[in-house]
């Protein structure tokens, strides 16, 4: 596993460095944006995730989680000091699949990456069966099916989009413009945020349970919504 680890503290990153090579990572360490675009340009296939501090000195990890997610859809997980809400909802904008205040301890560290990896892993590893199964719901992305406890589920195809769109990015939590922009994207219709609402409620109300106590389209308040773990 590869992980291109960008902090423009050399005390941090070289504590870093040192504890994702006693896990067996290899790592590409850089200090500042113009060095990660380099390996990034060079070497992102070959790479498994990245690292980025969001303050760099000359200029920010929001600049290269784009850079990232443009080119291809790797893991990202932001390295922060600031805790605030805002900046943890443009990250998540961004694309990022998790982040991490600092100060913050190397284990916890260390289980987020292995947590946003093993999802990255399911994904690919489910996808390529062209199903995906989210607890009790199988979604057959070949006949555009969905099925609850083995019986269908109707779904109008701006609902199934959305769906899909969770499905992608299990365990990661979707803002409601990430939201907003992908079903614009793909679908054409005009959908604005409380379409949005009222697509996410029609659609807990064919998928959950307990469509008033939602454990399949989770909200994460004030950041959006998570499907999955």
């Amino acid at each position: 596993m590869k992980i291109l680890l960008v902090e423009d503290d050399k005390t941090i990153a070289m504590g870093l460095d040192y504890s994702l090579k006693q896990e067996e990572y290899e790592t590409v360490v850089c200090y500042n944006v113009e060095e990660a675009k380099k390996v990034i340009k060079e070497q992102l296939n070959e790479l498994d995730l990245c690292l980025f501090d969001l303050s760099l000195p000359d200029g920010s990890g929001y600049e290269l989680c784009e850079l990232v997610k443009k080119d291809c859809d790797k893991p990202v997980i932001f390295l922060t000091a600031l805790d605030d809400e805002v900046n943890v909802v443009m990250g998540l904008d961004m694309g990022a699949d998790d982040y991490i205040t600092k100060p913050f301890r190397v284990r916890e560290l260390l289980s987020r990456i292995k947590s946003v990896l093993r999802r990255y892993h399911k994904q690919t590893t489910t996808q390529v069966k062209n199903i995906i199964e989210i607890q009790t719901i199988r979604i057959n992305t070949l006949e555009g099916k969905v099925y609850k406890n083995g019986e269908e589920v109707l779904l109008t195809a701006l609902e199934y989009r959305l769906l899909l769109i969770f499905a992608n990015h299990i365990g990661q939590v979707l803002t409601r413009t990430q939201l907003l922009d992908r079903i614009w994207d793909v679908a054409g219709d005009f959908v604005n945020d409380n379409t949005l609402t009222v697509y996410i409620k029609r659609l807990r109300e064919k998928l959950e349970d307990d469509p008033q106590n939602p454990s399949l389209i989770k909200t994460m308040r004030g950041m959006g919504y998570k499907v999955g773990d």
